[in-house]
């Protein structure tokens, strides 16, 4: 395994940045890849909005770029060119098909993500199908993550939180910090491993599937403990998006303090919108002001995680006698946070809002898909007994019970800041 490593290009770490950066300079350069249609309500409009040859092509051209990069990707970091080229374009079938069922307008309803159905058909077929061991060793679940997490960057648009003044930032702020240390505490009173409970303080108190995905980077944390975490998060979002806003009405909130609630705790970003749009336009707005507070903690909570896990010396190639030199924080920092970083102040302080909005579509399309195939990479390489077991049965009690202490910490500090 180290003659590998020693003969790679590039670290995987710093990989992806230069593959994040290198989508981005070409998507500003007027590189145009179209973003496909996915939505559709019945299967009329599946064959004449999606199954269509224009939009098939459209599929065609995104499969082509992620494609290009997932091969350079194998190559940079010295895995096999042949396994990567032949391993990737079935991955990206299935990911194809997770798109499709997510887009379907009953499934957009409930809100469940394209994640979701990713994992739950890399799962089926690699557990019905008994597939190769050279195949699973092929999937780049981890390039395809931290891709994904560098054009993440993009989006975390710093003005945007600053239009909303202050009030967002403090209620990230306080919500972020009591909730996370909360919801660790507990994971150890339960006995939940290390990795767990990062991934699952995380995912509560700063926002789902991408504080856990990007915590999970910065520990180099085991994939199939992530997708459980994923799978809790994106579970518990739809009765929170339908609850949470009739228990508003029933006690009176105001529109200004319903959307700091539902934005504050409600873990993902598509589950807070809809939530808030059932509420009003004003709830909307704050709800979505306030999760995006909550995103821009997203790279400096990866950045605190990393230090203090080389601190406390865990992770596989940590050592207990190794003391936390800054060499040795310097050589377990997750370099994709420097891309996540670098991407979102290029795109808030060193581009237009002209310039921005031309490529974002794109962008959040490539970098969505990103996180979908490795979705369905991690699905691929699991075997349900991993996902679903005995052991699984804490961390989900640690869960629910940080996901409570999130809502009711988050109602007292948007009452006392919006009400």
């Amino acid at each position: 395994m180290a003659s590998v490593q020693t003969k790679a290009i590039l670290h995987e770490d710093w990989a992806v940045v230069v593959l994040g950066f290198v989508i981005i300079i070409l998507f500003l350069a007027g590189l145009t890849v179209p973003v496909p249609a996915y939505s559709w309500n019945n299967a009329q409009e599946l064959s004449e909005k999606v199954f269509t040859a224009q939009n098939l092509g459209k599929i065609g051209a995104q499969f082509v770029l992620v494609f290009v990069f997932s091969v350079a990707g194998a190559w940079l970091t010295n895995k096999s060119v042949k396994r990567a080229a032949s391993v990737f374009p079935i991955v990206y079938l299935l990911t194809v098909v997770a798109l499709m069922l997510a887009g379907n307008k009953g499934v957009k309803d409930l809100n469940l993500e394209a994640v979701i159905f990713s994992l739950a058909i890399g799962l089926l077929v690699g557990n019905v199908i008994n597939l190769p061991q050279w195949f699973r060793e092929a999937l780049s679940t981890e390039l395809f993550v931290k891709i994904g997490l560098v054009l993440l960057g993009t989006g975390v648009i710093f003005s945007d939180i600053l239009k909303a003044g202050s009030l967002g930032l403090v209620q990230a702020l306080v919500v972020v910090l009591s909730v996370w240390y909360f919801a660790f505490w507990l994971c150890k009173k339960l006995k939940v491993d290390d990795e767990l409970s990062m991934m699952i303080s995380s995912a509560v108190s700063i926002c789902g599937v991408s504080a856990a995905i990007a915590t999970a980077g910065a520990i180099k944390g085991d994939t199939k403990k992530l997708s459980y975490v994923i799978s809790l998060v994106l579970i518990t979002a739809i009765p929170m998006m339908i609850v949470m806003p009739y228990i508003a009405r029933y006690y009176g909130f105001s529109q200004e303090v319903t959307g700091a609630w539902l934005g504050g705790s409600i873990d993902t970003t598509g589950a807070v919108v809809a939530s808030g749009t059932l509420v009003g336009e004003t709830a909307l707005k704050i709800s979505t002001i306030v999760k995006f507070s909550q995103n821009v903690l997203l790279g400096l909570a990866a950045f605190a995680i990393s230090v203090y896990w080389t601190y406390a010396s865990k992770g596989p190639d940590a050592k207990q006698d190794q003391k936390p030199t800054l060499g040795v924080i310097w050589e377990r920092f997750p370099k994709f946070v420097i891309g996540f970083v670098g991407a979102s102040l290029l795109f808030s302080f060193f581009l237009s809002p002209e310039k921005v909005a031309a490529v974002k579509d794109g962008l959040k399309s490539i970098q969505t898909l990103w996180f979908v195939l490795a979705f369905t990479s991690i699905g691929l390489e699991t075997k349900f007994s991993d996902l679903f077991n005995s052991n699984s049965r804490k961390p989900m009690y640690a869960f629910l019970g940080a996901q409570l202490f999130n809502v009711i910490v988050t109602l007292i500090v948007a009452y006392f800041l919006f009400g």
